[in-house]
């Protein structure tokens, strides 16, 4: 397939430069960016040769040369042994998405090579899209968009947030959508987004999301909490795509009546902070860079208290959005990335007013020559049900 190719090419442009060297993925998203599908297993990617899978289960797959069927990693050597590959001197392991003891075991597996940290490797590659996963985050794009135009026939009167979230769930799923939002690292955790109404936006989360919630439950401490929705709060709505094993991430807000003029004010502010980012964000720029812009708007509004929350302020105002919801770059202060063409991003400068709730626009882009292309359009402003 002339796309995995192109990505396995994409892998090995980002590993070192050394003459034997190799990377063995068994993370769930990196398996299936570098072979189109899921299985438990690795994937051998040598820096010459053909990529190598391991595949413990199913074991269903077609039988092809380059398809090997294990019953543990140990069998991975005696393998590549018999089919004449070189023993790298040095091994790639997703140090940071494996569990310690799958780790320790594949240090002892490889113990006659040098092991790196491949999890820089494979997140570097996956930063910049091919043109088909970009058309296949246009395509989430549409229906996601398509499912926020129904938002308004899913609201009745006297309902909760997590009522009118469960409705939105429903069109998201008879739209297509798979139903779940893979997120990056051992501390994120979500179901398929968030509706956030009212004082529940200034509820911290103890994940890195822009907006909390105190959820319904202890156990997944994030988004909706049942409140009913009340005449001049704001309702949130940041429900993910995920229709095709990529993602878009977009948010709108709808309210009923109108909220006043501070919310009103500050969701302007987004909209102006996405215009002129759109702009700016051209190719070889300092991705921090994207961040001191936004401050300086929200400055020049005098809107800083309330930036990116209130009572808990988080440090960014996007990230890179893929096959997962939260991949790199980040856009933040600290970040050392360079723009590039064909980046995804995720801008979403959100405001939390106090006894009002959250406003702020969020959209999906893809980063051109141009600047930036939104791949998620809908109505910006504020929505009424």
């Amino acid at each position: 397939m002339p796309e995995i190719s192109l990505r396995i090419e994409k892998v090995r442009s980002n590993m070192p430069r050394l003459e034997s060297f190799a990377i063995l993925i068994g993370y769930n998203t990196n398996i299936y960016y570098t072979t189109g599908r899921y299985f438990r297993g690795y994937v051998y990617i040598p820096g010459e040769g053909e990529p190598l899978w391991f595949v413990i289960k199913p074991q269903i797959f077609e039988r092809e040369h380059n398809i090997h069927f294990i019953r543990k990693p140990e069998e991975i050597p005696g393998i590549l042994c018999e089919l004449n590959y070189l023993k790298p001197n040095l091994i790639a392991l997703e140090e940071n998405e494996l569990s310690y003891s799958e780790i320790i075991r594949l240090r002892n597996i490889f113990k006659d090579s040098e092991i790196a940290d491949g999890s820089g490797i494979m997140k570097r590659t996956r930063m910049t899209k091919t043109e088909w996963e970009i058309s296949e985050m246009k395509e989430d794009g549409m229906h996601q968009t398509k499912v926020y135009g129904k938002v308004k026939d899913c609201y009745r009167p006297g309902m909760s947030d997590l009522e009118l979230q469960i409705e939105i769930e429903r069109k998201l799923r008879l739209e297509g959508s798979l139903g779940v939002s893979r997120v990056a690292g051992n501390f994120m955790e979500i179901n398929m987004g968030s509706v956030i109404s009212g004082d529940n936006a200034d509820n911290p989360a103890p994940y890195e999301f822009t907006m909390g919630g105190a959820g319904v439950d202890p156990s997944l401490p994030v988004g909706s909490d049942n409140s009913v929705i009340l005449e001049g709060k704001t309702v949130m709505i940041d429900m993910n795509g995920a229709f095709n094993g990529y993602q878009t991430d977009m948010t709108r807000v709808w309210a009923i009546g109108q909220v006043d003029s501070l919310a009103q004010k500050a969701h302007d502010c987004s909209i102006r902070i996405l215009r002129h980012l759109e702009k700016f964000s051209l190719p070889g720029i300092h991705v921090k860079s994207m961040y001191e812009e936004a401050l300086k708007i929200v400055d020049e509004e005098g809107l800083r208290e309330y930036f990116m929350g209130h009572r808990s302020q988080v440090g960014f105002i996007g990230h890179g959005v893929g096959i997962e919801l939260n991949e790199l770059p980040v856009v933040m202060a600290k970040s050392r990335d360079i723009l590039q063409e064909n980046m995804t991003l995720a801008l979403e400068p959100k405001f939390v007013i106090p006894k009002v709730g959250a406003v702020g626009v969020e959209n999906t882009y893809v980063v051109t020559a141009e600047g930036l292309e939104n791949i998620t359009s809908f109505p910006e402003e504020i929505q009424y049900f």
